[in-house]
């Protein structure tokens, strides 16, 4: 029998997402019966789960108790918050609450998954907007992301209240939009906060991450170094102010610009329709972009993750009607994330051959992270003077050095915590009252399937293994076909020699196991699987197939 867990006359945290991990953020706050969700949001697929694309936190626990839920707040736009909405919402039941930018993003993947009639979607349309609903009330408070509309939540409760940082950072030039000023902050902390759910990403930067202000400084001198020839910058899509930095640069090195991506193209649109960008310079297409001289054109491009399927990528394998030549110049003006080195790497190495100069955040200052360094956290410590920090936003890691320096800079508890932690934060001290079940859910074709289950399991084993298949005919014949195997110019005498080997197998079995289907099945697939590990080393998947008969024996 499960148990309940429905909150009582208590303030909860729990996480199902992002503690632990950097991405998949979905965190709960339960109180007085209630649940309310902080953002919904997916990573995307790895080779750990071969042949998927998204990956998900399993939302089963909240699922289980939909009833208590009460709704989702969505502090911005970034898929590694909003990205299960589509997936999940409806199954949750509950509206969503997002300022305009988010919202908008939101509403068109409802629109494509079919869901905009099903999903009740709420705009906070003012900066500092609120509304209250059971025992919680909300209050959005802008900060500076790398993305338009980054929100801290002020979550008030019976018990104290919460401030949830979302991503941030301190940025004196955002370029876009004004964020919640140092002394708003302050005045935050001096009417009390109970604690602090903040964002550890950067926990290990020693400096402030830097501006974006700065960023259009060192944009525009890389640029014009470079002057004649044709320049590409690749950045994240969602990145509103640096999309602005780039237009203005375009504008002023006396560049046309040329947008390549659907992503870039669809963050543009959006945030043109919520106010943003509205100097930002008219672009070319592919082919005028290719008759423009090459000093006068600057291209913005996705890919700079080494997606293999991005702008950027089919450039470098010149499959793309935008071409770079010798002497041309890529501005990495993103970082990379944890993970996609190699492929990234690819890509990089690609342009290099073909002699195309390449500039990245380590050479230029031409990117700024959109979370907080060390200082910054300290900062924003002094300001609210939480009586509790709970890290989050970060593998383990990066959770206990905040919750470290936390304390060394004067907050009175941390509590470091994982998910699934289901954490007590009010009244009393904080504490672990429990572990539930968290884990992690991935889309495998149209279909959302566990992580761990027997269909991507049995993928990797096979990638990792190769494939034996040993076909009995019913009169004593054997054909083997052996799929991943390291055998080439040996792969006859292998098959000759298993099929030797299972004959003989099958001959041994005791006279009462010899009409047996399951013996013979047996029989037939140790005798298969060990000739292949001898001749390759490898223990393959087997399957064995009597023709005539529905059995199937595996390993």
């Amino acid at each position: 029998m499960k148990k309940n867990y429905t909150p009582q006359d208590e303030l909860l945290f729990l996480a199902l997402g992002g503690s632990g991990e950097i991405g998949m953020n979905v965190n709960l706050y339960g109180c007085q019966g209630k649940w309310l969700m902080v953002d919904l949001g997916m990573s995307f697929g790895s080779n750990e789960y071969p042949g998927t694309e998204l990956m998900f936190a399993d939302p089963e626990f909240i699922e289980e108790r939909a009833k208590d839920l009460l709704a989702i707040v969505l502090t911005h736009a970034h898929e590694d918050h909003i990205g299960a909405i589509p997936y999940f919402a409806t199954e949750l039941g509950v509206p969503l609450y997002a300022t305009p930018f988010t919202a908008d993003l939101i509403r068109r993947k409802l629109d494509e998954a079919g869901l905009t009639r099903s999903v009740e979607l709420n705009v906070i349309n003012d900066d500092h907007g609120s509304f209250d609903i059971g025992p919680f009330g909300i209050t959005y408070l802008p900060l500076a992301h790398s993305i338009a509309e980054g929100n801290a939540l002020l979550i008030e409760t019976p018990y104290g209240r919460v401030f949830h940082t979302g991503d941030w950072k301190l940025d004196d030039e955002p370029i876009i939009g004004e964020p919640t000023t140092e002394q708003e902050l302050i005045e935050i902390g001096d009417e009390g906060v109970l604690a602090l759910v903040c964002d550890s990403t950067n926990v290990f930067n020693p400096m402030p991450s830097g501006s974006e202000g700065a960023v259009h400084r060192g944009l525009l001198e890389e640029v014009r170094k470079h002057g004649g020839k044709r320049v590409l910058v690749t950045t994240f899509a969602s990145n509103v102010a640096r999309l602005q930095t780039l237009g203005e640069v375009a504008r002023e090195t006396g560049r046309q610009l040329c947008v390549a991506g659907r992503s870039l193209d669809r963050i543009i649109e959006v945030a043109k329709d919520n106010g943003y960008l509205q100097n930002f310079p008219g672009t070319v297409n592919f082919d005028e972009a290719m008759d423009i001289p090459r000093g006068q054109i600057m291209i913005l491009a996705t890919g700079g993750q080494g997606e293999p399927r991005a702008a950027l990528s089919r450039i470098a394998e010149d499959k793309h009607p935008l071409s770079l030549v010798s002497g041309d110049v890529v501005l990495f003006s993103s970082r990379v994330i944890p993970g996609n080195d190699l492929a990234i790497g690819r890509i990089q190495n690609m342009l290099a051959e073909r002699g195309i100069v390449m500039v990245s955040d380590r050479q230029s200052e031409i990117h700024v992270s959109g979370h907080p360094g060390r200082p910054e956290l300290e900062a924003l410590y002094g300001w609210l003077q939480p009586e509790i920090l709970v890290p989050v936003h970060g593998e383990m890691r990066h959770m206990q050095e905040q919750g470290r320096v936390g304390r060394l800079s004067g907050i009175p508890q941390a509590i470091v915590q994982k998910n699934g932690d289901i954490i007590r934060l009010a009244p009393g001290k904080p504490e672990k009252l429990a572990e539930v079940h968290t884990g992690r859910l991935v889309l495998d074709g149209d279909i959302i399937v566990p992580a761990n289950g027997d269909a991507v399991t049995m993928r990797r084993r096979l990638s990792r293994d190769g494939l034996l298949i040993v076909v009995l005919d019913g009169q004593g014949g054997v054909e083997i076909d052996a799929v991943g195997l390291p055998l080439d110019e040996d792969y006859p005498d292998f098959v000759a020699e298993a099929q030797a080997d299972v004959v003989e197998a099958l001959m041994k079995l005791r006279k009462g196991r010899k009409d047996d289907p399951a013996a013979i099945h047996e029989a037939a697939r140790l005798a298969a699987r060990r000739a292949a590990q001898r001749w390759s080393g490898k223990k393959p998947q087997t399957r064995v197939i009597m023709l005539g008969d529905d059995n199937r024996a595996e390993s």
